[in-house]
């Protein structure tokens, strides 16, 4: 053992001590040797200095190696100790053991080879012993520590949660409150269109060049105003799912064709060619035609105020597994890559500045895709920026059956009647005239 070691030995037999002095110096132990007689002064030198080894002699004057020990862990001292003991004390030695000695050595077989190798040993087991605590140590802390992140992760975890039920609570009172003002001021709004509109008459002619163009602005802004509540009233239902669907039987063809005709007035003003192509072999379909016109109007209002010029089509077609396809085509503005996803949040606009160009609310886009996933349907857009836009409304010809009773009081088994009255009156013997094809896809 090359390092230097501090040794203490604790005997009141002096012959003893010198005895393990001499053995462990013919080791070859490089040691500071250290001699007390009794436990009090072995207790005040431990307290003081930091000892490699105690030799310990179990029969001491003023107390037994038991009591030694005991009084070496109140006082957190921790050395090992090798306990020296006379024949026929083994039976000692091992209760020694038990109550914290690191081993024992009988004084009758001290030799250097056994005593090196009982210090040794004693050493590296209680350097492991030390390890083994302080790292039992770390971990009591870590643990500490964990639990003490663990609990203030919690409260905070709580406080997201209250939180979180506020922003719902005023989410949802927000949603209460657009809904509420929205219909209040759709009443006042109703009545200056209503008198605008009648204001406009032939009969009243009496009316200036300068007071009907007026008037025409009041009734056109007024117009325009109406749409934008509708469009907030109908996002509130939508968060707070009290928007439902009316679906019947129509012909798809004739409304589609009819909402174009409402909006052809308006892409006139700004010169843009306004078509219609249908590729229907059967235009009947079982949806709400409020909400499909409500789709299409808002896609061709978006087309007509994002086109300066060109042209805008509307493109009706079969798709397979009974589905149809409603697209608008224009070539205006187009749409960034970066931008395609954005324009279907809420409120959300290319532009958010208050100077854009094109006004709005923002909530156009995402009403029509919360309406077309309520169809079991799917929107998907196509924007090359600078040339054109494309926007595709796939839809079932019957939509799945409501999951709550329509607001009109109908219930959902009225529904599952008229579509069932639908394919079987209407949609397969026409789909079997039209040819085996047909029949296929309706099978």
């Amino acid at each position: 053992m090359k390092e230097k070691l501090r040794i203490l030995i604790v005997d009141d037999d002096e012959v003893d001590r010198m005895a393990v002095c001499r053995v462990l110096t013919k080791a070859g132990v490089e040691m500071e040797l250290s001699e007390v007689g009794d436990g009090k002064d072995a207790i005040a030198l431990l307290s003081d200095t930091l000892y490699d080894c105690v030799f310990l002699d179990y029969r001491l004057p003023d107390q037994d190696g038991l009591s030694l020990l005991q009084n070496l862990r109140l006082n957190n001292i921790e050395v090992p100790v090798i306990v020296l003991t006379d024949q026929g004390d083994e039976q000692i030695a091992v209760e020694l053991m038990k109550a914290g000695a690191t081993d024992y050595i009988s004084k009758s077989r001290l030799s250097s080879e056994i005593l090196v190798k009982v210090l040794r040993n004693a050493i590296r087991v209680h350097r492991a012993e030390m390890q083994v605590a302080l790292v039992n140590q770390q971990l009591r802390q870590s643990n500490e520590l964990l639990i003490r992140q663990n609990q203030e992760l919690e409260v905070q975890r709580q406080h997201i949660e209250l939180q979180n039920l506020r922003l719902i609570e005023a989410s949802h009172l927000k949603s209460q409150f657009l809904a509420t003002i929205s219909h209040e001021l759709r009443t006042p709004m109703n009545a200056i269109i209503g008198f605008s509109q009648l204001l406009l008459r032939p009969k009243f002619s009496q009316l200036t060049h300068q007071q009907k163009d007026m008037l025409q602005r009041i009734l056109n802004n007024a117009k325009h105003l109406l749409m934008l509540l509708n469009e907030v009233l109908d996002f509130s239902k939508l968060e707070a799912g009290r928007l439902d669907l009316k679906p019947q039987i129509f012909d798809l063809s004739k409304v589609v064709s009819a909402t174009v005709e409402e909006m052809r007035s308006l892409a006139e003003e700004k010169n843009l060619s306004l078509l219609i192509q249908m590729d229907l072999q059967n235009s009947l379909v079982f949806n709400d035609p409020t909400r499909i016109r409500q789709i299409l109007t808002n896609l061709l209002s978006n087309a007509i105020k994002f086109t300066e010029s060109g042209a805008i089509k509307v493109e009706v077609k079969e798709l397979p597994e009974i589905r149809v396809e409603i697209a608008v085509h224009d070539t205006g503005i187009g749409i960034a890559r970066a931008d395609l996803q954005k324009i279907f949040e809420p409120f959300r606009q290319v532009d958010q500045s208050i100077t854009r160009k094109y006004p709005g609310t923002g909530l156009g886009l995402p009403i029509i895709k919360a309406l077309v996933q309520m169809m079991d349907g799917n929107i998907s857009v196509e924007s090359q920026l600078g040339n054109y836009s494309v926007f595709r409304i796939q839809l079932p010809r019957q939509i799945s059956s409501l999951s709550q009773q329509g607001s009109d009081g109908t219930s959902n088994f009225t529904h599952a009647s008229a579509r069932k009255h639908f394919w079987k009156q209407q949609a397969i013997p026409r789909f079997a005239q039209e040819g085996a094809h047909s029949q296929s896809r309706d099978s």
